[in-house]
């Protein structure tokens, strides 16, 4: 009896063994075939890169808009102030009905990921993007996925919701929320959770909530810990930035991306990779700003990116004074349905004020003025959704009860996005360096250089003055030399006349 138990004890250690070998050679091949998938798209993305100088405004601008970094303050309060709707490339916001061979177009913003490059012509683009802090976006992302779903509570079940969404998304020209990556993701997500939770509530007889901490209160919102964790949000948040800058996002127009990101998930050093491709690209953008650094970066994109629009259009651009144009329904306008399906939260039309020539300076304040009116807007409407979520409130002093290991597990998933974001914020303070050097040199004018001035054209709140090529060659020291042969020139011709008057005044006279 002794021997047949030792003898299956050993029968089931061999057993044992064999899977554990088994496991480890598969993990082992699965790991060299992700590594060499890896490898190879990374090897094709640089063959694919331009390298050109990346100073210089391109023919074409994309805005290249990670979710909840303030792309859209930048759309609505720059760019739409430089480029007129029809040199807009259409439905930029919508990857279903986007055409980017239209031939005027000269302005694309869009979630969509640097695979969009594949559908552009790459040395006549221009890349721009803006980075945020990896941990504030998550939770801002969190935040706004559950504002957008929380509209939708005021009807009766979610059968209802999606009934009437359905049919106010037919006969709507306009692109919903739900219609942009990542929202068309999560937002659907969030409002199927918080149906649930809401029946639940109802079952349970729960009528006051005792949790106020509104990142943890699981009877009304899907927890923070728990959405960090989900699959869903590993699969489009985390690292959301470094794969949007690599093209590698599930909204890849990369026939690849969908293996390489799967790789890179399951073996997390491959991230490196994609880390230097990503680096790579935020190299070769024309602009990258932070939003952290929200005043400085405005008055960089205005310098950097302003000044060469307003160089490139012939007649002058015209601003409205003090517009603010809230007609696109872009990211944050998602729908607010009612019962009559009606919008009415839904902001005014702009209104036409009188127009004058743009210069960088007045793009700054007319920036200034449009942000404003936009935040109050996008408050009014942040507010509204979450009374519908009472007592969930998502507030700067809401933050601070969050576990510090809570913020830690977030910045652990967000590793490719940490050092990106750190990497970003170098290139941001190189090109606050090399804006003030050029601001000064054109400050000083024997120090400008053809160079310095072709990159960066500054206009300044008055008048705006592009000097042509010819001119841009000659410096101010060449023009005193020239002053100086000009007056000594002069002096020699008045020394030579006076000469030939005094030699002329002594000729004797001869007599006849």
């Amino acid at each position: 009896m002794r021997r047949c138990t030792s003898l299956v004890v050993k029968l089931e250690l061999l057993l044992l063994l064999f899977l554990f070998v088994l496991t480890t050679s598969s993990s082992e091949g699965d790991f060299e075939q992700c590594e060499s998938t890896v490898k190879k798209w990374a090897s094709s993305s640089l063959d694919t890169e331009v390298k050109e100088d990346n100073h210089l405004l391109r023919d074409l601008l994309f805005f290249l808009h990670i979710p909840r970094t303030g792309g859209r303050t930048y759309f609505h309060c720059f760019l739409k102030k430089l480029y007129k709707s029809s040199l807009e490339c259409p439905r930029s916001y919508d990857k279903l009905r986007f055409n980017p061979r239209k031939s005027d177009c000269r302005l694309l913003v869009t979630h969509d990921d640097y695979s969009m490059m594949s559908k552009l012509t790459k040395e006549k683009t221009s890349v721009v993007t803006i980075f945020r802090n990896p941990i504030d976006r998550v939770f801002s992302t969190y935040e706004f996925s559950i504002e957008v779903a929380a509209r939708f509570l005021v009807h009766p079940n979610l059968t209802s919701a999606l009934a009437i969404d359905r049919r106010l998304r037919s006969r709507t020209k306009g692109v919903s929320t739900l219609n942009i990556w990542p929202w068309k993701y999560l937002v659907p997500w969030m409002r199927e959770d918080l149906f649930k939770r809401r029946d639940a509530k109802k079952l349970k007889g729960l009528i006051e909530i005792t949790s106020n901490d509104s990142y943890n209160m699981e009877d009304v919102v899907m927890p923070l810990h728990q959405y960090i964790n989900d699959p869903t949000a590993v699969d489009i948040i985390h690292n959301g930035a470094t794969f949007q800058i690599a093209g590698l996002t599930n909204n890849s127009y990369l026939s690849a991306s969908h293996e390489v990101r799967h790789c890179v998930l399951k073996f997390r050093t491959l991230g490196q990779h994609v880390l230097d491709i990503a680096k790579k690209r935020l190299d070769d953008m024309l602009y990258v700003g932070l939003t952290e650094n929200h005043e400085e970066s405005a008055s960089m994109f205005a310098d950097v990116v302003g000044a060469q629009v307003i160089s490139q259009f012939t007649p002058p651009i015209v601003l409205e004074r003090n517009s603010v144009d809230h007609s696109s329904s872009l990211e944050d306008f998602g729908p607010d349905s009612h019962h009559d399906g009606s919008n009415s939260s839904l902001p005014e039309p702009s209104k036409s004020y009188p127009i004058e020539k743009v210069t960088t300076g007045k793009l700054i304040k007319a920036y200034q003025s449009c942000i404003t009116s936009l935040r109050k807007t996008q408050t009014e409407r942040r507010i509204s959704s979450l009374k519908r979520i009472f007592p969930a409130n998502f507030t700067k002093e809401a933050r601070l009860q969050v576990p510090q290991e809570l913020l830690q597990e977030i910045a652990s998933l967000n590793s490719l996005d940490m050092e990106l974001y750190t990497y970003a914020k170098g290139i941001f303070l190189n090109q606050h360096k090399r804006v003030a050097q050029v601001k000064d040199a054109i400050d000083k004018p024997g120090k400008v250089s053809q160079k310095a001035a072709r990159e960066l054209k500054i206009s300044n709140s008055e008048t705006y003055v592009e000097m042509p090529e010819s001119e841009l060659k000659i410096s101010y020291g060449d023009i005193s030399w020239k002053v100086l042969l000009l007056i000594t020139s002069t002096l020699l011709l008045l020394v030579f006349v006076l000469l030939y008057v005094n030699a002329k005044g002594r000729t004797p006279k001869v007599k006849l």
